[in-house]
Order: C-alpha cells, then sequence, then structure tokens
C-alpha cells in the first residue's frame, strides 16, 4: 500500500522538483481530520520540566515592545500572562513524545538525518513570535485554532533587523502573501523566506517541522577538528624541492601550492569524509541529555524477542548510515560510528527506515545483528518495549 505523505494531491516527487529548497507551497488538509498530540496543558506542563527547551514571546502593541523568557517556568508563570498577544514555544517535543515521532516519520521523504526537531507552539489571540526568517526549511503544520501567515520577500544577514529586540524581528513588514491556517492545512517555507504568523483567536496551536542546514563554516571548523584529531605532531609542512628565491620574504606560488595540496588529500579521503560526515549529522541534539541505557546480552534480547518485545529507536536519537558495499554499511548513531556486514547491515539499513522492529524483523539467529542491537540499547539509542 502506498504511504500516506503529508502533501495533499501532490507527490513527493513533484515536491522536491517543484518546491524544496525553491519556493513557499501552501497545502490545503494536508492532514485531513488532524487530531493534537497533547493539549495545551500538557504543552504547558512540558515547558516547566528542567530538561525541555521552551521560551515565551510577549509583544506589548502599545509599547511596540517584545519580550523573551527562557524556561522552564513555574506553572505561577502563566497565570500571570496578559490576555493578548503571547505564545509559547516548546522545542524538541518529538524527544519526549513517541507520538510526535510518528508524526515526524511522515516527512521522511527528506532524509531523516536532515531533520532538527518537532517545535509546537502555542499563542492566544495576537500572539506570534513577530516578522522573522529561518535559515533552514520549515513545515508549517496547524494543529488547533486559525493563524494568519503573511509571507515577505528573501532575506539574509544583511536585512535589517530591530536592535531592541531580543528575537529576531524584520522593521518595516510588508507581506507580499496572506494565507489563513486552519487544522490539517500547513505551510512549506525554503530558507531564508521572511514570514509573520498572527493568532486569530485564542488555542492557535501550530506544529513546526523544521530541518537542519549546518552553515559552511560550521562543516569547515567541524571536518578539520575531526582530521585534526587524528594526526599526530610529526605530519609536516615539507619543501624538499625549495628552490632559490630573489625575496626570501615572498611566498610563493609553490609554497601554496604545496599548502593546496595537503588541504586536497583530506577532502579527497572519501572514507574519511565519510566517517566524519555521518558522525557530525547525527549528533544528539542535546547531548547532556544521553543516558545510558539498557545492559543487556545477546542472549537477554533474542529471548525479550521472542516474548513478543519489540525494539524501537530512541526519541531524539539520530540515525544515518552510508552503504560501504552491497553487503556491509557504516550506521550512525547518536554521532557514533558502527560497522555492520551481513544481517547486520540489513539490519542497519531496517532500523534506519522504521522506528520500530519486532522479532520477525530481526535476524536473531545472527550474532552480528544481535552484537549490534546490543551495542544500541547500551548506548542509548534504543530500547526494548513491550508489544
Amino acid at each position: 500500500m502506498k504511504k500516506q505523505v503529508p502533501l495533499g494531491e501532490m507527490t513527493p516527487e513533484q515536491f522536491l522538483r517543484d518546491y524544496w529548497q525553491k519556493k513557499p507551497l501552501l497545502i490545503r488538509n494536508a492532514i485531513p481530520d488532524f487530531e493534537p498530540l497533547l493539549s495545551a496543558d500538557e504543552l504547558a506542563g512540558l515547558a516547566c520540566e528542567q530538561d525541555v527547551e521552551s521560551r515565551l514571546i510577549r509583544f506589548d502593541a502599545q509599547g511596540d515592545t517584545w519580550t523573551l523568557d527562557k524556561g522552564p517556568f513555574d506553572e505561577s508563570h502563566f497565570a500571570n500572562l496578559p490576555q493578548r498577544c503571547w505564545t509559547l514555544l516548546v522545542q524538541a517535543v518529538d524527544h519526549w513524545l513517541p507520538e510526535a515521532t510518528e508524526l515526524v516519520d511522515k516527512f521522511n521523504f527528506i532524509p531523516n538525518w536532515r531533520v532538527d526537531d518537532l517545535m509546537i507552539s502555542y499563542a492566544v489571540d495576537g500572539g506570534g513570535v513577530g516578522p522573522h526568517y529561518d535559515n533552514y526549511d520549515v513545515f508549517l503544520l496547524q494543529a488547533e485554532g486559525t493563524r494568519r501567515w503573511e509571507i515577505g520577500g528573501i532575506c539574509d544577514e544583511h536585512s535589517p533587523r530591530r536592535e531592541d529586540a531580543p528575537v529576531m524581528i524584520l522593521p518595516q513588514w510588508e507581506a507580499e502573501q496572506s494565507f489563513e491556517l486552519n487544522p490539517g492545512d500547513m505551510l512549506y517555507l525554503p530558507p531564508q523566506v521572511a514570514h509573520n504568523g498572527v493568532a486569530i483567536g485564542d488555542g492557535c496551536v501550530t506544529y513546526s517541522i523544521g530541518f537542519r542546514a549546518p552553515a559552511h563554516n560550521e562543516i569547515l571548523r567541524s571536518f578539520s577538528d575531526f582530521i585534526g584529531e587524528q594526526l599526530g605532531r610529526e605530519q609536516r609542512y615539507a619543501d624538499a624541492d625549495l628552490t632559490l628565491q630573489d625575496n626570501p620574504g615572498q611566498i610563493s606560488a609553490a609554497a601554496l601550492s604545496r599548502v593546496a595540496d595537503i588541504l586536497a588529500s583530506y577532502l579527497g579521503n572519501r572514507e574519511q569524509l565519510a566517517s566524519w560526515f555521518g558522525q557530525y549529522m547525527t549528533e544528539p541534539k542535546y547531548p547532556e541529555l544521553v543516558e545510558e541505557g539498557e545492559q543487556l546480552e545477546e542472549s537477554d534480547i533474542a529471548e525479550a524477542l521472542a516474548e513478543g518485545c519489540s525494539i524501537r529507536r530512541a526519541e531524539g536519537s539520530r540515525f544515518a548510515y552510508i552503504d560501504r558495499d552491497a553487503d556491509s554499511v557504516l550506521l550512525f548513531a547518536d554521532g557514533q560510528q558502527h560497522e555492520a556486514e551481513g544481517e547486520a547491515a540489513a539490519l542497519a539499513r531496517h532500523i534506519c527506515r522504521e522506528r520500530g522492529l519486532d522479532a520477525a524483523q530481526v535476524p536473531t539467529q545472527s550474532s552480528t545483528a544481535l552484537s549490534l542491537l546490543k551495542t544500541l540499547l547500551q548506548n542509548g539509542c534504543c530500547y526494548l518495549t513491550e508489544g
């Protein structure tokens, strides 16, 4: 049966060809009869948790001022809010709610190593975060209530912004398009498209599925750190072909070529590049929250599966793999690299595609497959669940 994706009548192929990182798209009834994943009280409860990232943004229209508070919040904080123009944003809800991870999985026509998180915002009438732009792709799914989205032009780091606001606000906002979204409707925005969302009435809830787009400076720094940690101090610049120069202060074209060759030798090593990129793109969003998992032996895992348990990827864990050949892969889970061959490789591919595995999908007769699962369970990347 064809897998349903939240694109209305559009196919993933059409979306990727015509819209992804190209232009905005409004999709009416993207998820028909959409049911919210949690209530407003439950969302506020998450914002009170120590380990959950949350923000509260308020706008005073009379004074034209913005206020930002960061969680965790006390319950009393919500009792003292004004009636209008505030919004609560809770980041990475998919790290805490299994149902949220299943919603994010509906967007796996985009590689899952590109996913950042699912943010949920709750706003009262007039609430929003102001006109701004993001440097990543985002799907804005309306869950409850109504929100008016205004879309402007393309912005970048040189675009004007208000220096007196604690969040990035574009001044002198002019909308080029405007849409009202109701539950089940969704708006896709590519990076750097200016937009402004305003709640129409109370009880406006929007789910934002955001995608990671590391900056080039971050990529270069991470890769250079990765390579640098593997090199000893004996590998140095060499110029055995040095010739006499007219001016000893000149850096010659030959010297620059030698340095360029050094850098190219590392950039051209595809095996190193693959190892770094897989680990880099699966690093946990909140590494300080990663906990040790279940300390089980292979026989314990096989027995649990035989008794009807399933294995599930941990909420918030990031998985990806790179094929080495038809029978082996490099599996990356939460920034760690694992080599897998044969049935373990098939298992690695499967667990990157599916959120959970049952006994029928795990080759329990394979010691390499069970060994891989043991490692993933011990590292907290997966966990056993009944049923």
